[in-house]
């Protein structure tokens, strides 16, 4: 089991006190906290190596030496393949953008997706707009309420040959439900379609690999798992190869690069490195009780896959105590999975009403006694209107990070 205390120890943010109490950042899932290890990491490229790529002199070769360990990065951190399915840019939302303008020049009007009401608007929106530019039919997987899982039903219903691509999160940002993409992953290769994951909510709260699932694509943030504001996408190189590039003339016509357009933020690249760093750490300090399995591409991949499970196992036990606290209130809606036998179907991320108190007045409220918590629909628009709860403000977010502490969560009931 983790020791908190040594964790916490690598985050500076979590020093601060706010009205002479400490802080308290149930923020995660609007991005975590960074540890000393990506701070340092931006900080040394800064100080030793800023330059552009691809010039005859030090510091720009140093640059481009930073930019291809990062690819090897994060390709331990998905356990992929090659380094060169790994593509870097400003976020997840403006990658998905530029790969569904990509994918959309090969399909026709007639073809079909499979989108989910369960997903942030950036594994939604850009799917959907060009789906209308193309004349491509859209069709949307709905969600059972009670729990907030999805209909795994649709699928069935919608799934044929006309299906060129299902869109699915891995995690819902907005109440935490882990969804079953392997088996989606599976039934859309039954057809021939490709998948493309929005890992955003997931990456920071269990292992990726995606050899394992066997996904076309998966795209995440490094600022959800610790690391700066950075987006990253895997996709198979033989698709990423084929795939026509939005891009300008002279650049590299070869994956990853030639969907990774103008000057990339390096230092960012380099942060990342040091949250991985860190995340690898753990897998080395804390061994789970769980021990990784499966076949990794290096001894860092596999650490990665170790720091990941027993911070899963950590966060599992934070979740029990937090169902706990709320379940047994009767002055709250609750929203998502709850059973505490079923943790490992969800995130440790609750969305929640206070009856007789909307959700922005809950966390102003919150908010001035020093806990952290997001309110409103977080992008996931299609669920709070589903849910019916859109007109009235949306719901309160807690999400936790394996840097919480079930301290601070009791805290936040007593508060509550």
């Amino acid at each position: 089991m983790l020791d908190v205390n040594r964790i916490r120890s690598h985050f500076p943010a979590l020093s601060r006190t706010f009205n002479g109490k400490p802080l308290v950042y149930f923020d995660g899932p609007g991005g975590t906290q960074v540890p000393t290890e990506c701070i340092d990491a931006m900080v040394d490229y800064y100080h030793r190596c800023n330059a552009n790529t691809h010039g005859n002199f030090i510091t720009s070769q140093e640059s481009d030496a930073v930019i291809a360990a990062a690819h090897e990065y994060m390709a331990d951190f998905v356990n992929a393949k090659s380094a060169n399915e790994i593509v870097f840019g400003q976020n997840m939302t403006s990658l998905t953008f530029a790969i569904s303008r990509s994918i959309g020049q090969t399909l026709q009007p007639g073809d079909e997706i499979i989108l989910t009401l369960l997903d942030h608007a950036g594994n939604f929106s850009p799917w959907h707009l060009m789906a209308q530019d193309r004349g491509v039919k859209v069709n949307v997987i709905d969600i059972n309420p009670e729990d907030c899982t999805l209909k795994m039903d649709d699928f069935e219903k919608y799934l044929s040959n006309r299906t060129k691509l299902i869109a699915v999160g891995c995690c819902s940002n907005a109440v935490g439900t882990f969804n079953p993409v392997k088996q989606i992953v599976g039934m859309a290769k039954a057809v021939g379609a490709m998948t493309y994951l929005d890992a955003v909510a997931f990456a920071p709260h269990a292992p990726i690999d995606v050899q394992d699932l066997d996904c076309d694509f998966l795209a995440c943030s490094a600022y959800k798992f610790f690391g700066p504001h950075q987006g990253i996408m895997y996709g198979k190189y033989d698709i990423l190869d084929r795939l026509p590039a939005y891009k300008v003339r002279p650049a590299d016509a070869r994956p990853p690069h030639k969907f990774e357009t103008g000057t990339q933020s390096i230092e960012s690249e380099a942060g990342t490195m040091g949250a991985l760093d860190y995340i690898s750490w753990i897998g080395k300090t804390y061994p789970p009780a769980k021990a990784p399995t499966g076949k990794f591409r290096s001894e860092r991949a596999a650490t990665l896959h170790a720091g990941m499970t027993a911070t899963q196992e950590y966060e599992a036990e934070l979740s029990k105590f937090m169902l706990d606290g709320l379940l047994s209130r009767k002055d709250l809606d609750f929203y998502g999975i709850r059973e505490k036998e079923r943790v490992h179907q969800r995130a440790p991320t609750f969305a929640i009403r206070k009856h007789g108190e909307s959700p922005e007045a809950t966390a102003k409220r919150l908010g001035e006694q020093g806990i952290n918590v997001w309110n409103g629909n977080y992008y996931a628009l299609n669920l709070t209107e589903r849910l019916g709860v859109e007109e009235t403000g949306g719901m309160v977010r807690i999400g936790f990070a394996h840097y919480n502490t079930k301290e601070e969560i009791q805290r936040f009931l007593d508060v509550l």
